[in-house]
Formats: C-alpha cells, structure tokens, sequence
C-alpha cells in the first residue's frame, strides 16, 4: 500500500487496519505451509542427533525466504502494470527471460536488485535471531521418545486449522480477503504468496471451472449468443473488392482514450484520421489484458480465458480456427512481421500451426537495430516492411504486423507528450503515419485492405481498475484502398468478431469459429465479453456488468441483469471448449 501510494492515500486510517485484519488469516495459512517442514524436522531431531538438525533448518530457510522475499517485490512491481496479485501468468513469460524483463527499465532492474538483497538480508537476519537460534539450542534428546513424538505429532497437526483457514465448512481461498467494494483495498489484503499457489490449483481441468448453471442451460444461453442467418443483402459490402490484400495491424496497449474522434486524447493522430477515411468500429471491447490472449482473440476469434492462457497449450492452441488459415486455403500468402521475440508465449508454436507461412522476428535484424528492450523498435519494423512490400509476395497476401514499441517500459526514440505511455502511442502512431503515406503512393493501395486493432488496452490512468469496463475499450479501424466508403459502425462487440466480419466480407466461411460474430449482421445480438484474472465482464448497448469471481459477486453493474447471466453462460461454455480441444 507504500508503494502503491497514489491508491493507498484514499483509505482512511480503518481501511488499513480492515486490510491488516481480513488479510491475517491468509498470512497464517501460508506461514503454516511453511512451516510444516520445521515442524517434522522438530519431531525428527527427538531421534536423530540435533547436530544435524539445525543445518538443516538453516538450508530451508534460506530457500523459503529466497522464493518468498522476491515473490512479494516482483508482485509489488507488476501490480502497477496488470492490477491485480501474482499469479501464474509471470511463469509463462519466464520461459523467455528477456523478453520478460524487457518490461523493466534499467534503472528499476538494479534498485530491484538492491531491494532484494537488504530485503533477503533483513528476513534472514530475524530468521536466524527469532527461528534458527530455537533449533541450536534445543535440549537432548529425551528419553521417553515415543512419548514425545505423539505429543509433538499432534502439536504439528494443528497446523491444520490455519492450513485451512479455520474449522469452519469453506476452506482458505482468495476471496476470503476481500473485504471491501474498493477493489485495490482487497488485492491488498491477499498474500501474493497464497495467491500464486492457489493459482497453480487454476491450470488444469478446465472442465470443473466456472460452474454458474446447469450444463444444459449455459449452452442454450449460448446458442443465443452466436451467429445468426442473415439474407446477404442485409450485411452491408464494405468492401470494393473481395479477394484484396490484408496487412492485419495488432497494436500493442492501444486504446480508445488515444484516439480523439472517439472522445480521447489527440495522440494517435494519424489513425484518428483513418478513422474518417474508413470504416471505425467504435464500441470495441478488449477481450483481455496480455498480448498473448490479445492475439489469439484477433487471429482465431477465441475469447481469452481468466485462469490460463490457452497459447501455452500448443496441442490445444493449434486445433483453435483462425484468420490465416481460412485466408491460405483461400490462396493468400500468408507472413507475420514482429520485432521481438517470436518464441515469446508459444508465439510461434500458434503462429505456425495456424497458417503463417513466413515470420519476420528480431533474429531478422541486426544488432544495431534491436536498439529496444524488446528488439527493433517499430520505425525499423515499419521500414523492413516497406522495402519488402517494394516486392510484394505473390497476391492476395495476408500479412500480421505486431508492433512493439507502446509497451512498458515505454523507452522510445520520441518525446512529443510528458506521459510515457502516451508518447509511446504517438511514437508508434509517427512510424504508422510513414507507413500508411508511402502506401498511398504505391501501387498495393488500390486493392489493400489496412486493419489496425489493439491486442489489448493500457491501465491508463494507473489508478483505474481492472473491474471498469472503460479499461477495456478499444476501436477496430479498417483503411486502405480496399474500403468501399467510410462507415461508423456502432454495433457492440469485441476482438473476437474481427474474424467473423472480416471473413463474411471477403466472401470465406466463417462457420469453425464458435464465438466469434459478424458485427455487421444486423441479425447477431450485441454485446462485447471481456475478462481479467478470475472475472469478466458483458457488455450490450443497454448496460455494462462485471463480475470478479474471487469476490463471488457483480462489482460493476446489476447482478440481476440478463447481461450477468448471459455472461456467465458465455464462460462456462468457453471452458468446457477449452477442456474439450
């Protein structure tokens, strides 16, 4: 709460008393995990010399505070980005370990650093004063062993009682630190140390989660959800041709709030313009909060799931429908440009299984190019792309370009706005505006489709909550030669309809992607799903809710509300989608 100040300086002197209290009892049950270790080793030394008992001690509490000491500085540092307590989601990211810490500025890495170690210096210190000393000092062995050992047996079996949290029916789990309708004064009560191991519980048997109704009622509620039949000529024909070109935008932590002709802020200005040149989609939900739920969201129209990512499973990722693959059976050529690390998340595994002929990644630059964190940055990523579109791959070509540069820690080699963030956007925006000028003087433009979408949105401002649905909104913008005219569209929906609308329009079955809907079907329901870690959110052009599910309970919104219950039939039948591939 220190350190998340500009958060913390809102409670009242009660709220962190009220933190304290409804957060003690999960410390304790993580302290009992931990201590049951200490615990056998006590009942070991009444018949094993104490001589090696204590070493023993020692060596566990060095690992245990190691683990646990940069547990809670890595979950102190992230919460600033995500918004919400560890989890397993750094893990997955771990498997590259650059990219991971391409997050991080330098600066923080070493005060990161720094703080770890008089941290570990400090908790090891009260270890050894208050814990270790207990076990060098320990009497001879007695002599009534057996006697000793029940007794010491049953002491350690109470651990039990703090383990589970009490001996009441519910067992310890995260909500039962949440205390308050001030969603940071409950993060702030959970152990990131209990929520990173209950998170674990979250990985699998996907099938068993999110159980709100009956199997047969959440999917008839679903059926209502998906594509309608519509007569052709009531979806309007946005396009001039049917078979163009399409370079697919995936824009890092772009949001609405960037755009000014969508009531933001005038930073990414060159889109904005594109956005009276072609067709803007204005009601648009990110469907998550990562780039690798982000991508799949765009390219297979699969919702992202709250517990997982399903991109960390190849053998499921590749049975998933997307655009490219539906594009390549249609004749298209089919390539992903990328600044950064491919293999990052899976990436590749995903982008290879579905269709993607060529990747152009970091590894295609040079040294002096990968000038970022994260590798080349986007004005050399832009400029790689326009010399290889001087000799364009055989048309129609589908092309994926997913910049980099808006991410943190927004280190760019541009200083137009004090925000770094909002810098970050509008530099990205610049090398977007060279792009999309020299297109218009090339000969692709005429038969090019230009889609530029979010793989999610920013927390901006930090202070804003992850239960907000103005967290979430992004637009879809489609430009180029291709567009018929330029077009609002209002309807409700999110980045997993990019697949189905694009698809309808260029004259491709779209039938393989269960959750995805044609936004411009005026038959298919409105309404756009997103989701956080452990909730989501529904949202129609009648009202918006949210439903943390750690909390049990709609935060946002009215739990009586069809659109709770839509959501909630939605979720459960993507699980059991997910536990089926």
């Amino acid at each position: 709460m220190l350190y998340h100040w500009d958060q913390a300086s809102k409670a009242s002197i009660g709220d962190w008393f009220a933190v304290i209290w409804h957060g003690l009892p999960m410390d304790l049950s993580t302290a009992g995990y931990f201590v049951v270790i200490p615990a056998l080793l006590l009942i070991a030394s009444i018949w094993v010399d104490r001589r090696y008992i204590a070493p023993a001690v020692n060596v566990y509490g060095i690992i245990i505070l190691l683990v646990i000491t940069l547990i809670f500085l890595v979950d102190i540092e992230l919460y600033s980005y995500w918004g919400f307590r560890i989890d397993t989601t750094p893990l997955f990211y771990l498997k590259s370990p650059k990219d991971a810490l391409a997050s991080v500025s330098t600066w923080m890495l070493i005060l990161g650093i720094v703080c770890f170690a008089l941290c570990f210096a400090g908790v090891y210190w009260l270890f050894r004063r208050y814990v270790l000393s207990l076990y060098q000092k320990m009497p001879k062995v007695p002599v009534r062993r057996v006697v000793y050992t029940i007794y010491m047996t049953l002491l350690a079996a109470l651990l039990f009682i703090p383990i589970r949290g009490g001996i009441s029916v519910s067992t310890m789990n995260v909500g039962t630190a949440y205390f308050s309708n001030v969603l940071f004064l409950n993060h702030s009560a959970v152990n990131p140390v209990f929520n990173l191991m209950a998170s674990f519980g979250a990985e699998n048997d996907f099938g068993q989660q999110y159980r709100f109704m009956d199997d047969k009622e959440a999917h008839r509620i679903f059926s209502e959800l998906r594509e309608k039949p519509v007569a052709a000529d009531s979806v309007p024909v946005v396009l001039n041709q049917q078979r163009p070109n399409v370079i697919f935008f995936i824009l890092e932590s772009f949001m609405s709030k960037d755009f000014e002709s969508l009531g933001g802020l005038p930073v990414a200005q060159n889109l904005n313009r594109l956005c009276g040149e072609g067709v803007v989609f204005t009601h648009i939900y990110a469907n998550s909060f990562r780039t690798d739920r982000g991508i799949i969201a765009n390219l297979s129209g699969y919702p992202a799931q709250p517990t997982t990512s399903i991109m960390k499973y190849p053998v499921k990722s590749q049975s998933l429908p997307s655009i490219q693959k539906s594009l390549k059976n249609a004749g298209y050529a089919c390539s992903y440009y990328y600044g950064g690390d491919a293999d990052f998340t899976n990436m590749r595994s995903y982008l290879m299984s579905s269709g993607i002929d060529k990747i152009i990644s970091d590894k295609d630059f040079s040294l002096k190019e990968r000038m970022s964190k994260w590798g080349a940055p986007d004005h050399i990523l832009i400029r790689r792309l326009l010399n290889d579109l001087q000799h364009p791959p055989r048309q129609p070509f589908f092309t994926v370009v997913q910049t980099l540069s808006s991410h943190e820690p927004f280190e760019v080699p541009m200083h137009r706005l004090k925000d770094p963030y909002l810098n970050s956007v509008a530099y990205t925006d610049s090398c977007l505006g060279v792009f999309i000028d020299a297109m218009k003087k090339s000969p692709l433009w005429k038969n090019t489709l230009l889609v530029f979408v979010p793989d999610h949105a920013m927390r901006y401002p930090a202070t804003i909550e992850n239960t907000d649905p103005n967290r979430y909104k992004i637009p879809i913008i489609w430009a180029g030669g291709a567009v018929r005219k330029p077009m609002k569209v209002d309807r409700y929906g999110s980045q997993i309809d990019q697949a189905a609308t694009l698809l309808y329009q260029l004259g491709i079955d779209h039938s393989a992607f269960t959750f995805s809907k044609n936004l411009l079907n005026p038959n298919n329901p409105q309404f756009g799903f997103f989701d956080f870690v452990d909730g989501f959110g529904f949202a129609s052009p009648q009202r918006e809710v949210v439903y943390d599910h750690a909390q049990k309970k709609v935060v946002y919104g009215d739990q009586a509300s069809v659109e709770f219950t839509k959501g909630k039939a939605f979720l459960q039948c993507l699980y059991d989608d997910l536990a089926r591939r």
